[in-house]
């Protein structure tokens, strides 16, 4: 099996989750790999990269040591929209970590911001950059434009959707996740406290690693 872990907004390639869930599997399931891309892009060359890297890995069976070609996505906060977008257009299995519902939504606080400390609202239109990642990706207008051309309306695949969501998440609502992800009939698992960055993580290794098998397996 392959996992494809998908950071969210202020990470890279080296997310402390990413990592924690590449050493857990070398350790534990060595049949699995996991690729931790780092996605400090535009959405449309995410999107496309995603798409592409799940397309090369189902395809390819030369790989002796991870013969299975089934590949599935974890996805934290913004990296869950992703995730879910990719689902949606490949039927690829994903588990969500405070999965973000509407980036076209939350991301507009930093247009927001520039409009109040310029005091003008020219300085938040074309290609003025907004906020700047601690990966490098400079959001602008376009990329707002194209969340919101975007919306995640349905869950195509909600049998193969699995959303963990933690009520002490204090960057997005987890209200809205839990009720988008359960109307359309996926799997939400809420959990008391915690915060955004799902800081136990690595205690739920085991069971979130059962889970994908048996999203692979339904």
């Amino acid at each position: 099996m392959n996992i494809i872990y998908i950071h969210g907004l202020d990470s890279d390639a080296n997310s402390t989750k990413g990592v924690l869930l590449e050493r857990y599997c070398q350790q534990n399931h060595p049949d699995i790999n996991v690729l931790r891309p780092d996605l400090n892009k535009s959405p449309s060359q995410v999107f496309s990269q995603i798409l592409s890297l799940v397309e090369s890995l189902n395809n390819n069976v030369e790989d002796a040591q991870f013969e299975s070609t089934q590949t599935v996505l974890v996805g934290s906060s913004l990296g869950g929209y992703f995730s879910t977008l990719v689902s949606n257009h490949t039927g690829c299995p994903a588990l969500l970590l405070n999965p973000s519902t509407q980036p076209h939504v939350t991301l507009q606080r930093f247009a927001d911001k520039l409009v109040l400390d310029s005091q003008s609202e020219e300085a938040a239109s074309g290609n003025r950059i907004f906020y700047t990642t601690t990966g490098g990706w400079a959001i602008t207008q376009v990329d707002l434009q194209w969340f919101e051309a975007h919306q995640l309306l349905n869950v195509h695949y909600p049998n193969k959707v699995t959303v963990l969501i933690k009520e002490g998440d204090e960057l997005l609502n987890p209200e809205l996740s839990k009720q988008f992800y359960k109307e359309q009939g996926a799997t939400v698992n809420v959990q008391a406290g915690g915060d955004h960055r799902f800081s136990d993580f690595a205690e739920q290794l085991p069971m979130v690693i059962n889970r994908l098998r048996q999203l692979v397996q339904d």
